[in-house]
C-alpha cells in the first residue's frame, strides 16, 4: 500500500498565459503558491477474496470486474498509462481537505498524486518535473481536458514560484526565495473563502481559450504582472501587491463570459468595503474559492462582512507531492508473508 499527499494551489498572477494555445505563440508566466491543504490518494493491491477485481472510492464507491469499467476517468486512464491491468486487483481511495471543482487546482493535484502513488506501488519514484509532465499529459492528452499547465507544476513542486512557459513547451520553475519573515508576513495578509459551490473548470476554460487572441492586450498585461508581483513581495510591499491583484481581477473578469457572477461580484465588493485591498476568484471562473489580500487589522471586519462563507486558514507548502506512506512488502503485488 502507498499514500500520496499533494498540495492544492493559489494562483496570483498570469493565469491564462499557461494555456498551450497562448504560450506556444507568446510565452507565458504565472506567480503561484502551493498551500497547506492537500489531496490524499491511497492505493494497494486488492487480494482476490472479495468478488471484484478493483475497488475505487471517491465520491462514489466503485466495485468493478475490470479497469475498463471504472467510471472515474483519471483513475481509469492513469491505471492504463502506468501499465496496470486486470492481472492484479487495485484498491484506491481519495480524500481531499478541500472540495473538488472549486478553483484550487484539485483536478491537477489529483492527477499528480495519482501518478505519484501508482509509481510508488511499483517501487519507483519520479521527480517533480516528471510528475508535472505526466499529469499534464494525463489531463490534456489522455482525458482531453481544457486545462492549463500551472496547476500540475505547483502541486508537483510545492513552494512559492514564478513558473515560465516557453514556446517550445518547456517550462522553468524559479522559487521566490523569500526569507521566513517576508513569507510569514505575506501569509498573514491572505484570506481564503469558499463561496459554497463547485463547477467543471474546463467548461469555463474553453470559453477563455477561444477568446485568448481577442484579449491579447489584457493577456500581455497579466503576463507582465507576474514579475511586478514577485518584485513587490521581495520588497515587502504587500499593500501594493494587493492593489495589483485588484487590477488583475478587473482584467480577468473581462476575458470570458461567466468568469464572474453577480454573487461573486457582491462578495468581492463586500470584502473591499470591509478593508480588502484586492483579491480574485481562483481557477477558470464561475464559482469556488476566493482569495483576498487584507491588512491584519482589517481581517475581523472582512470576516464579519463575509460571515456567510467558510474561511480557510492558508499558508505555503514547500513539500510538493510526496509519498507519506509505503508498505514495502506489497510492492510486488503479492500478499504479505
Amino acid at each position: 500500500m502507498a499514500i500520496s499527499r499533494t498540495p492544492y494551489r493559489v494562483s496570483f498572477f498570469g493565469g491564462g498565459t499557461d494555456y498551450p494555445p497562448w504560450f506556444r505563440r507568446h510565452g507565458g508566466a504565472v506567480l503561484s503558491m502551493a498551500i497547506n491543504q492537500y489531496c490524499y490518494i491511497g492505493t494497494g493491491f486488492l487480494p482476490p477474496f472479495f468478488g471484484m477485481r478493483h475497488r475505487i472510492i471517491w465520491s462514489h464507491i466503485e466495485a468493478v470486474g475490470s479497469a475498463a469499467e471504472i467510471q472515474h476517468p483519471a483513475v481509469r486512464a492513469g491505471l492504463q498509462v502506468l501499465g496496470y491491468d486486470d492481472s492484479e486487483g487495485i484498491e484506491l481511495f481519495h480524500q481531499g481537505d478541500l472540495p473538488a471543482r472549486s478553483g484550487i487546482g484539485s483536478s491537477s493535484a489529483f492527477a499528480v498524486g495519482l501518478i505519484n502513488v501508482l509509481t510508488a506501488m511499483r517501487g519507483k519514484t519520479l521527480d517533480a518535473h516528471a510528475l508535472a509532465v505526466g499529469a499534464m499529459d494525463l489531463e490534456q492528452n489522455k482525458l482531453k481536458e481544457a486545462v492549463g499547465c500551472q496547476d500540475q507544476i505547483a502541486s508537483a513542486y510545492g513552494g512559492m514560484n514564478v513558473i515560465k512557459f516557453e514556446r517550445d513547451d518547456s517550462f522553468s520553475v524559479t522559487p521566490l526565495g523569500l526569507d521566513d519573515g517576508l513569507r510569514q508576513g505575506f501569509e498573514k495578509w491572505l484570506m481564503l473563502f469558499y463561496t459554497g459551490s463547485s463547477r467543471l473548470s474546463s467548461d469555463y476554460a474553453k470559453k477563455l481559450i477561444n477568446n485568448l487572441e481577442a484579449n491579447a492586450k489584457h493577456m500581455t498585461r497579466l503576463h507582465e504582472m507576474v514579475e511586478v508581483g514577485a518584485d513587490l513581495l521581495h520588497a515587502g510591499k504587500i499593500e501594493a501587491f494587493g492593489k495589483l491583484l485588484h487590477e488583475s481581477w478587473a482584467l480577468k473578469r473581462g476575458l470570458a463570459n461567466g468568469t464572474s457572477t453577480s454573487t461573486i461580484d457582491r462578495i468581492y465588493d463586500d470584502a473591499q468595503r470591509a478593508g480588502a485591498l484586492g483579491g480574485k476568484l481562483l481557477g477558470a471562473g464561475g464559482t469556488g474559492f476566493m482569495v483576498f489580500v487584507v491588512p491584519p487589522e482589517k481581517q475581523a471586519a472582512v470576516t464579519k462582512a463575509l460571515s456567510h462563507l467558510i474561511t480557510v486558514p492558508v499558508s505555503a507548502d514547500f513539500t510538493g507531492s510526496t509519498i507519506v506512506y509505503r508498505k514495502e512488502e506489497l510492492l510486488g503485488g503479492g500478499l504479505p508473508r
